[in-house]
């Protein structure tokens, strides 16, 4: 197939197809690598659930030749990848101990640990912090609202994260959590009813927080290598292997989660392993603006729906989200 060139993909690497043991059907067997479809191939970037269903059921372990490394989509093989030691990109040291490496904000960074105690658990940041995400919430919300039309990607995601000094270079970044909070508010403006539901119980943020990034990752592949063979569910790995972890099939498992292509804040399935660490600046950082995020919106726009005709559609490979949100704010 004809590949693409997406920008935010790596270069296809030169060196030749490695061997491995794997099977079509997914249980071990020795026999010949195999090449499988490309992550490159022209349409994957735009419907890449189609793809990862197709390489859940039919290769789970495959080459793709154009990237020029390994696929894995099954939820138990990518996560095992974000947290066994034999592959190369978490580490062994100094990382957060609560937990295994997240599949949506971080990578498990030693240089994240925080000095200021960032805590999921609790969703506490610095003081100062958490006022200035407040404040800036809703200043723009009811910015927001004095419009008869307005795109939340560009007058309000792009504006409220906030860029704390030090902290690790996960907290700095604010664009991955730009693209969480973008989804959020596309997954809960295609629920009238759930956005109900927020304005008389603000808790429930959390879990529709917790699933979306489930549903819909920002970062939908991470690069790993093998420092050693690796058995998987759809074969055997050999060492120093180039593996594209995809994220974004593993949080749509049908293996691990029910329904998985619904959001649903209280499937009783819901896994917290994808939101990252206990203790990572970025996670605690997302979730807080989530919390104040929606509470602003929906404090100044009780109204909030989506504008006459517009339909949210993410787009990009390596991270993913929607460009923009039109909404009605009256």
């Amino acid at each position: 197939m004809q590949a693409d060139a997406p920008r935010d993909i790596p270069a296809p690497t030169t060196s030749p197809e490695p061997r491995a043991h794997a099977t079509r059907s997914g249980s071990r067997g020795t026999g010949r690598s195999r090449t499988g479809p490309s992550l490159l191939a022209r349409g994957a970037a735009r419907d890449p659930y189609r793809f990862y269903r197709m390489l859940r059921e039919q290769h789970p372990l495959s080459y793709d030749a154009p990237l020029g490394a390994w696929l894995i989509s099954r939820y138990d093989d990518v996560t095992a990848a974000l947290t066994d030691p034999r592959f190369t990109g978490f580490p062994q040291d100094g990382a957060p101990r609560g937990g295994p490496a997240p599949l949506g904000l971080c990578h498990g960074s030693p240089r994240c640990l925080p000095a200021d105690r960032y805590t999921v658990v609790t969703g506490t940041v610095p003081g100062a912090l958490a006022e200035r995400v407040q404040r800036t919430a809703h200043v723009l919300a009811r910015r927001i609202a004095r419009s008869p039309r307005a795109d939340l990607v560009e007058e309000f995601c792009r504006w409220l994260p906030a860029a704390p000094a030090g902290n690790g270079p996960c907290a700095r970044d604010t664009a991955l959590r730009r693209t969480v909070l973008a989804s959020l508010l596309a997954n809960l403006l295609d629920d009238p009813d759930l956005l109900a539901a927020l304005r008389i119980e603000p808790a429930l943020t959390g879990r529709a927080w917790t699933e979306s990034l489930r549903r819909d990752p920002p970062v939908q592949v991470v690069l790993r290598r093998t420092v050693a063979e690796v058995t998987l569910s759809g074969g055997t790995l050999p060492a120093r292997a180039p593996v594209a972890c995809l994220v974004g099939a593993a949080a749509r498992d049908p293996g691990r989660f029910a329904a998985p292509d619904t959001f649903d804040p209280f499937r009783p399935d819901q896994d917290r392993t994808l939101t990252g660490p206990p203790g990572c600046p970025a996670v605690a950082l997302s979730r807080l603006e989530a919390e104040q995020g929606l509470r602003a919106l929906l404090d100044a726009m009780p109204r909030l729906r989506w504008a006459e005709g517009f339909r949210p559609a993410a787009t990009g490979l390596l991270t993913r989200g929607p460009r923009s949100l039109l909404v009605r704010p009256g």
